[in-house]
């Protein structure tokens, strides 16, 4: 069976003048429910419908340094489904990585540059660790 390289999208980042502001406008006006880190939204897994899944929608401030090397107003974090094995692949493209795996409770993430110079997060995720305890 073939690996999948991106599996969903886990997250939507952008820049803004006043992060805290923008999670208010956006609670308030579309009802997110919004924390500390913005908001994050459920869905079932398609594969495994008992299985929940989770997309990440965070403002950062407008002066981050998190999205450098790229020097866009924005970073998309993809869902892989086995990071060390797309890195392997990744690099044998030639694809720039700009940092080393990293592991969390909730999963591994590496960042990677397109062919535009837009930073991009992946992310192997543990879902279970997400869910609400």
């Amino acid at each position: 069976m073939t690996k999948r390289r991106v599996t969903g999208v886990g997250g939507i980042f952008f820049k803004s003048k006043d992060p805290k502001q923008t999670k208010n406008w956006y609670e308030k006006h579309l009802g997110f429910n919004v924390d500390q880190w913005g908001a994050t939204f459920e869905f079932k897994k398609v594969e495994n419908p008992n299985e929940s899944g989770y997309l990440q929608w965070s403002p950062f401030a407008s002066d981050t340094e998190y999205f450098q090397p790229s020097t866009k107003e924005f970073m998309v974090n993809y869902r892989v489904e086995d990071l060390e094995w797309l890195v392997t692949q990744l690099k044998a493209e030639g694809v720039e990585i700009c940092d080393e795996i990293q592991q969390f409770a909730y999963g591994k993430f590496v960042h990677i540059l397109d062919n535009d110079g837009n930073k991009i997060e992946l992310w192997e995720p543990i879902d279970s660790e997400l869910l609400p305890k």
